[in-house]
């Protein structure tokens, strides 16, 4: 059985996730989406959101596994006994920065490959910085991501007064 780990933050889980992930599920026995608890950069959703999030959205395919982690991913894919990481490359300029982590990946786990899928054309644009940006500017998201994931998108910001009251306050000055 080849198992495969789908390793991001998911903040928010999008449809260019969703894409790469179920066509992972072609090629091997097992993909464990894994949901990093601790990166390095601030989050919209909390661990605990991100993985029930991530869950309802891969509830219907049976080869798709969710699991939080943290630390180093490639100790993670020893430690489930996964053989290969997925990563996903929108654009030309994901291709340096996966290329590094790769081998980086390489080096620390030998045995470890890393396989990129290029994402489906109407999926390049989407990124979770950008789903988080159009929606905190109350943009219309329901295009990039599940229903569940919108409806969470529009309950953490549906105050938005604080931002309507400087941009009124920026008119009159």
């Amino acid at each position: 059985m080849i198992r495969a780990v789908y390793p991001g933050t998911f903040d928010p889980i999008h449809n260019g996730h969703i894409d790469i992930a179920t066509r992972a599920t072609k090629l091997f026995d097992e993909v464990i989406v894994a949901v990093y608890a601790r990166p390095l950069k601030s989050l919209l959703f909390s661990p605990q959101e991100r993985m029930d999030l991530v869950t309802k959205a891969f509830a219907d395919n049976p080869k798709i596994r969710i699991s939080g982690y943290h630390g180093l991913t490639v100790d993670f894919v020893k430690e489930i006994n996964a053989q290969v990481i997925v990563r996903g490359l929108r654009v030309f300029s994901d291709f340096e920065y996966e290329f590094r982590l790769a081998l980086a990946n390489t080096e620390l786990a030998p045995g470890v490959e890393t396989m990129a899928l290029i994402t489906s054309k109407e999926h390049t644009f989407l990124s979770s910085t950008t789903v988080r940006e159009i929606a905190s500017l109350n943009g219309d998201v329901s295009k990039m991501v599940p229903p569940h994931v919108n409806t969470a998108l529009l309950e953490k910001f549906k105050d938005k007064s604080t931002n309507s009251d400087f941009a009124t306050n920026a008119l009159r000055d």
